[in-house]
């Protein structure tokens, strides 16, 4: 890999040794079970580094991740945006959902492989995950996975998680529906690469751990 992506991966998000180590670990293991469990369809490290790493960690520029106890990673892969998160703020209980068995087999090594605590990998799907979990969630992240229309059940009067924040990540021409407008509180826009994508916040309440004067 070359030494400029990983140098500039490493300073503008002040990595220390230890989450650059993290990092590395995680992009070689990506590529070398990649084709066997179907993960990304990214193969260039640059790619990965700038279209999952930095695009899983661009949440911190919008919300005050320190203020975050708790985060659920709906459809999670490949860990993106779970894993990175973590990496970045060990002090998060992070919850993986994915019903795919082979995802949930690479997730169980890959969170081994790289030591980290208070990750659970969850293989509910959805719908159920909502009708059986019990452990609190502060932020439901959804990155290339459900639809909104999908997503916003846990806005439901009889869900549990009603009172949580959701974060979606879309592409720059995503417009809410009339039933999303109903919870779409906020929209960040970004630039990751040559693309524009934005993050779109949902919850029937505001948040207090959105990032003063970003949002």
């Amino acid at each position: 890999m070359s030494d400029s992506v990983w140098q500039n991966f490493m300073q503008q998000k002040h990595l220390s040794v230890h989450q650059r180590e993290q990092f590395e670990i995680y992009l070689m293991f990506l590529q070398e079970e990649n084709s066997k469990y179907n993960l990304t369809a990214l193969e260039k490290k640059e790619d990965i580094i700038n279209y999952h790493f930095l695009d899983s960690l661009v949440l911190a520029d919008a919300v005050k991740m320190k203020e975050v106890r708790s985060l659920a990673d709906v459809g999670s892969g490949a860990g993106f945006p779970g894993i990175p998160l973590k990496i970045m703020y060990p002090h998060l209980q992070i919850t993986l959902i994915e019903v795919s068995e082979k995802k949930q087999a690479f997730l169980h090594m890959l969170v081994q492989k790289l030591s980290l605590a208070d990750v659970d990998v969850c293989g509910y799907d959805w719908r159920t995950f909502l009708r059986k979990n019990t452990a609190h969630v502060d932020l439901f992240c959804a990155r290339a996975s459900l639809h909104t229309d999908e997503l916003l059940r846990m806005f439901s009067p009889s869900c549990k998680y009603q009172t949580s924040c959701l974060v979606y990540w879309a592409s720059k021409n995503w417009q809410p529906g009339e039933h999303e407008k109903q919870y779409n509180t906020e929209i960040y826009e970004y630039f990751i690469g040559n693309k524009e994508r934005k993050l779109v916040f949902f919850s029937k309440d505001h948040p207090v751990f959105y990032a003063k004067g970003e949002l």
